[in-house]
């Protein structure tokens, strides 16, 4: 504990005593964890939207005009025997056209210039979360796309699969980007670190003659990188919150609007405290590395 004890002792004073070059260290290491934490704070939100729509996941039978009542009882039959379905509604052709009309009031025109609806009339599905969890729906969707009158089958799942895909490509993207500035931050602190190394190279030197641990040699190094680590972690957090706390009161209620009432919220406790251990874990490896010359 003594050493611990001296080690961040000397690390804060070596902080404030290299004031500029500390400071360039620390907001070196505030920049690559504020874009890991933008990135993760728009996926993991992003993950949580994706979620609550599988959780609910529709897909809708879109009939033939010339579709009988017989093909359409038949198609009905072919769901509820499925399986998969938590409840259905048959919806009309004009049932679908008052639809568009309240739910996209600018475009309502449009439809109003037209001679014939030239919306179709469907059966929606609500799926069980079993059976999505399970697998067995895409094969009741290639069934009902091959009945008679049947013109089309949407499932949403499959949109939802490729919104996944393009969230896990730029989740890897991103994470290259924020692991070499990651790296970019280590060599700045160790760079920090090491001119520090060199201006008490006397005061090391005897320390080495009359026999102190190596810990009392190497850890205010570690120390001080741990420090400039932790600091600039907690400072891109204080930004990243501010930066939300912006965003949601300027664009809040458009994204509630974009995604069925759901509301931004920023990072959960678990991921705030990895960005900050993380910040911690690049400083000290910075401090190792160039405390190894101390030795």
């Amino acid at each position: 504990m003594r050493a611990v004890a001296y080690a961040f002792r000397e690390a804060w004073s070596n902080l404030w005593r290299r004031g500029r070059a500390t400071g360039f260290a620390i907001a070196a290491i505030t920049l690559a964890t504020l874009v890991l934490g933008a990135l993760l704070l728009v996926t993991w939100n992003i993950d949580q939207w994706l979620a609550r729509w599988s959780a609910s996941s529709e897909l809708s039978v879109f009939l033939r005009d010339e579709a009988t009542s017989e093909q359409r009882g038949a198609i009905e039959s072919a769901i509820d025997q499925s399986g998969i379905a938590e409840g259905r509604e048959y919806v009309s052709k004009e049932q679908a056209l008052r639809r568009f009309r309240t739910q996209f009031t600018d475009l309502a025109p449009l439809a109003d210039g037209l001679d014939t609806n030239p919306f179709p009339a469907s059966i929606e599905v609500r799926i069980r979360p079993a059976a999505e969890q399970r697998g067995q729906v895409a094969g009741v969707v290639t069934r009902l796309a091959a009945m008679s009158g049947a013109a089309d089958v949407g499932y949403d799942r499959e949109w939802l699969a490729r919104a996944r895909s393009g969230l896990a490509s730029v989740r890897s993207a991103g994470l290259a980007v924020a692991f070499l500035m990651a790296l970019a931050a280590a060599a700045t602190v160790a760079a920090v670190v090491q001119l520090g190394l060199e201006s008490r190279g006397g005061e090391l030197e005897i320390m080495r003659l009359v026999g102190s641990p190596l810990a009392f040699i190497r850890g205010p190094f570690i120390a001080e990188g741990l420090l400039q680590g932790g600091i600039g972690a907690l400072l891109a957090l204080i930004l990243l919150g501010l930066g939300f706390a912006v965003g949601r009161s300027w664009w809040g209620p458009e994204i509630a609007g974009m995604f069925d009432g759901a509301e931004a919220r920023f990072l959960p406790m678990s991921l705030v405290l990895t960005l900050v251990a993380g910040g911690m874990a690049v400083g000290a490896t910075g401090g190792v590395v160039a405390s190894r010359r101390a030795v």
